[in-house]
């Protein structure tokens, strides 16, 4: 397989997973690409985008990468396969291996392009081939969605039902499940190009969800602060409670692991985490609810009693031309108030610039008291004495001084 430089590199989630399923370190891929380690990081988390001849190169080894992805499957480390397989009985060929289980609720959203459930998969080994993958089935012309609207409502029908039990073993809240899978959708509805074209979909919007639901945020929420009623089953009870006393991100990891069925790389690359510290996760993770509930030491018991917690409550996703509608809504509210804020800050800039003034005015000092300053010497002003004796002589000289007239004898 081949791939140019104008065909589009896979998303940062698939750019790590393809590394982790080879046991590639970002040293190792920045040594074959030529770049350090530290723009490896930046491609694989997003942040960056390569370009000119290192995304060519780029692309060559994501591409060498992908061809063995896809004919086996990938191994898992295998002191988490020695530490999680459980012991069974030797068939009549000397082979062991666990029984098949029947096809669980809690996968379809997780896995849609493996099978339904997952086994504990030792490393291969020269006489144990690596088992090949069944080849998927392309879909017919006439049962590939035409338009986006029915692409969407495809994806919704098939992943809503699994993800809304998945979320509720995440959070043990059932209107927080239904609201986190909701606003997922929404969110993928929106970013449709960008969800459409993503080689994992399903992952896509269960990361949403996940990332929604797990927000801290929630706990501020007043309906949080109403416990919610527990399962009627006892053994459900204690399965649930047992999965709430973990830390958030071993619940992630435990769900996504022996809940969906993802492998260890994948599960690392959608937790960001690396595949060590999820495996270690895991192992912590099953210590912990087989120390609460010995009965669950065994990985296919703790898988099956995770399906059978998630079926067991009635937990119906809303339709998908609801989700659709209220997405649309929300955007369009947000969008507008968006202008209307907008406009305020125009106005009252405008406003603004036209009643500021052009020129700059000094503010007259405030006055301040001086001491030792003389009194003054000249005429002071006027005591009420001194009033009512000017107004009597101006009344009494009013015609004037008298004048001596000369008489003639």
């Amino acid at each position: 397989m081949t791939q140019g430089a104008a065909t589009p590199l896979p998303t940062p989630k698939e750019r790590r997973r393809l590394r982790e399923s080879r046991s590639l370190t970002q040293a190792q891929v920045a040594t074959k690409v030529g770049v350090t380690r530290e723009t490896v990081r930046s491609w694989e988390s997003g942040r960056t985008t390569p370009r000119g001849r290192k995304a060519e190169a780029y692309a060559r080894l994501l591409s060498q990468l992908a061809e063995p992805a896809e004919s086996a499957e990938p191994a898992e480390p295998a002191e988490l396969a020695e530490s999680t397989a459980p012991v069974e009985p030797s068939g009549p060929a000397g082979t062991t291996g666990p029984t098949e289980p029947a096809e669980p609720e809690l996968v379809g959203a997780g896995a849609p392009a493996r099978t339904p459930a997952r086994k504990n998969r030792r490393a291969p080994s020269p006489a144990r081939p690596a088992r090949r993958r069944t080849p998927r089935r392309e879909p017919a012309p006439s049962e590939r969605p035409g338009t986006p609207p029915e692409a969407f409502d495809a994806l919704y029908a098939h992943c809503a039902p699994y993800l809304v039990r998945q979320t509720y073993l995440l959070t043990g809240r059932r209107a927080l499940a239904r609201e986190s899978v909701e606003r997922a959708f929404q969110l993928a509805w929106e970013r449709w190009p960008e969800v459409a074209v993503d080689p994992d979909p399903a992952g896509w919007v269960r990361a949403a969800a996940y990332e929604y639901a797990m927000s801290p945020w929630h706990r501020l929420r007043r309906a949080h602060r109403v416990p919610e009623a527990p399962p009627a089953d006892p053994e459900d009870r204690k399965l649930l409670d047992a999965l709430l006393s973990l830390p958030p991100a071993y619940r992630r990891t435990l769900l996504l692991y022996d809940g969906v069925g993802l492998n260890l790389p994948e599960t690392a690359a959608e937790t960001e985490a690396s595949t060590p510290a999820a495996a270690n996760r895991v192992l912590h993770a099953r210590e912990a609810v087989a120390e609460q509930l010995p009965g669950l030491a065994v990985p296919e018991q703790l898988h099956q009693r995770l399906t059978e917690l998630a079926g067991s409550e009635k937990l119906d996703a809303p339709r998908s031309t609801t989700v659709r509608s209220g997405g649309e809504k929300r955007t369009r509210f947000w969008t507008r108030a968006a202008i209307a804020v907008t406009v305020l800050i125009v106005g009252a800039t405008a406003l603004t610039v036209r009643v500021a003034p052009t020129k700059y005015e000094p503010v007259p000092a405030p006055g301040a008291p001086i001491s030792g300053v003389p009194p003054l010497t000249g005429p002071q002003h006027m005591t009420e004495h001194d009033r009512k004796l000017r107004q009597r002589l101006r009344a009494e000289l009013s015609g004037g001084p008298q004048r001596l007239a000369p008489v003639a004898e």
